[in-house]
């Protein structure tokens, strides 16, 4: 039955909106969403002990929430907003129906000169800039739940508080726009197709700067820092893998071919990035692990982020090789013979699975990268990798790397160190050594017998007595 005229062509359709497009830049903002709450949320309060669940999940999801009113109060335009430094862009809200109902625009590179200088244009996008401010700030969101994935177990919750909005308003933004938003570094021609730089080179190495201001967990957590429970721990990891088809696959801003190719390598990276991790695991400590194909599964999806819409397939195979190796030497071998590695407590290694998988993303995209396929995507126009001709890309690739890291280290230090002058950083002795009970006066699990004593009007009628005897025998199931 066909929609009445009104419905067709009201005021709610516009001649410019195209409804596919619009549909699956919806579903894959939801899809990143979905990789943080409660994909993120699910994995780290699984892949910590027990005692540190419950505020191992609540960093993420308050991080999750402080980031969406950040974002569309002020911090949407600072990454994509009008030109106020060639790094960063100007702070406004993206709140107004006149603003968020118009027509999305954004930035990009045309080669409108016969010397081949760039010159700045301006994409029209087929859908509302609503949807736009929605797929970029679960981006936003993703960057700080990863980074809290380094301070895990000891890091103040209040101080969380606070870190959040002035990293994001610091440090994300100005990776954002110099990247992404028209700033300099996508200027002159520097590609991140999906956030290698701009989301995990970023959290990786903030993460772990703000682990050495923050300081380590306990010396017993640092010993044994045994998962609560694994099994809970795939199900946000299969989140996190199957959500990052909008992470990648959104990212042309269109439904399009390039955008079915990216969610067909960031398929095959991962998955060959995970065998060969599981593979040299099985290898050198003879019993293949769980939590490392994981991990493996992680750094694959990591690296082939830069390039997932600009490379061929047979690409792809070679980064997931690349990732489930080098991230795995860095954090085996390389960890294990640092004094600096070894000093910071980067609870679950993202220096390892987000730094150095994002820059050798970034780096190998500038050698793999095909100029057809980055001809198909809106941010570059022919780029070339090294394969193809341009070692100038690869050198690109790298510097764009180095104004990541170095603008990371310096902010997260100011941050950090503000924060400490209005409190501390870590939590206290008697925190560290209880868990979330202490923080939080909730546990992840109501079972008895954790910490708990015996107390005859909850668990039962028995005396201390008969208690004692069931124990010595081993009959306590029904205690």
């Amino acid at each position: 039955m066909a929609l009445p005229m009104a419905y067709q062509t009201g005021p709610a359709v516009p001649d410019w909106l195209n409804k596919g497009d619009n549909a699956w830049q919806m579903i894959s903002a939801t899809l990143v969403g979905l990789q943080s709450v409660p994909g993120l949320v699910i994995l780290y309060g699984s892949i910590v002990k027990k005692k540190w669940a419950v505020n191992s999940a609540f960093m993420a999801l308050y991080a999750f929430a402080a980031v969406w009113i950040c974002w569309v109060t002020w911090a949407y335009n600072m990454s994509f907003g009008h030109h106020l430094l060639p790094f960063w862009g100007k702070a406004g809200p993206a709140l107004g129906q006149n603003f968020l109902l118009n027509q999305a625009i954004l930035p990009a590179t045309e080669h409108d000169h016969k010397d081949g200088t760039l010159e700045t244009g301006e994409l029209e996008l087929l859908y509302p800039m609503a949807s736009m401010v929605y797929f970029q700030c679960v981006f936003a969101a993703i960057t700080l739940i990863l980074l809290a994935g380094s301070l895990l177990g000891r890091m103040n919750f209040k101080a969380w508080i606070l870190f959040v909005p002035l990293w994001l308003t610091f440090s994300y933004t100005i990776g954002a726009f110099s990247l992404w938003g028209g700033g300099f570094l996508f200027q002159w021609g520097v590609m991140d197709y999906s956030g290698g730089y701009v989301i995990h080179l970023s959290s990786g190495i903030a993460g772990f700067t703000a682990a050495y201001w923050v300081g380590p967990r306990s010396t017993k957590d640092r010993e044994r820092f045994v998962p609560n429970n694994l099994l809970l721990m795939l199900a946000g990891a299969g989140l996190l893998w199957l959500g990052w088809a909008g992470f990648n696959g959104g990212d042309p801003y269109a439904a399009n071919i390039d955008s079915s190719l990216a969610v067909l390598n960031t398929n095959i990276c991962a998955a060959t990035s995970l065998l060969v991790w599981t593979c040299l695991d099985s290898i050198f400590f003879k019993k293949p692990s769980v939590i490392g194909a994981v991990q493996g599964m992680i750094t694959g999806l990591v690296c082939i982020t830069p390039g997932a819409g600009l490379v061929h397939g047979w690409s792809a195979i070679i980064m997931g090789m690349l990732s489930g190796s080098v991230p795995w030497f860095t954090m085996m071998v390389v960890h294990k013979r640092s004094r600096l590695l070894q000093k910071v407590d980067d609870t679950l290694g993202v220096f390892h699975t987000h730094a150095v998988a994002g820059f050798l993303g970034g780096v190998t995209t500038g050698i793999f990268a095909e100029p057809r396929l980055s001809g198909l995507f809106v941010a570059v126009t022919n780029s070339r990798g090294l394969i193809y001709g341009s070692l100038v890309q690869v050198l690109k690739q790298v510097v764009g790397a180095m104004f990541v890291i170095g603008w990371n280290v310096v902010m997260t230090t100011l941050i950090c160190v503000a924060i400490r002058y209005v409190m501390p950083l870590r939590m206290s002795e008697e925190q560290l050594a209880i868990g979330d009970d202490a923080v939080h006066g909730e546990e992840a699990y109501a079972l008895w017998g954790d910490g708990e004593k015996y107390d005859s009007t909850k668990h039962g009628v028995h005396d201390d007595e008969t208690l004692h005897n069931k124990v010595a025998t081993g009959v306590t199931q029904n205690v």
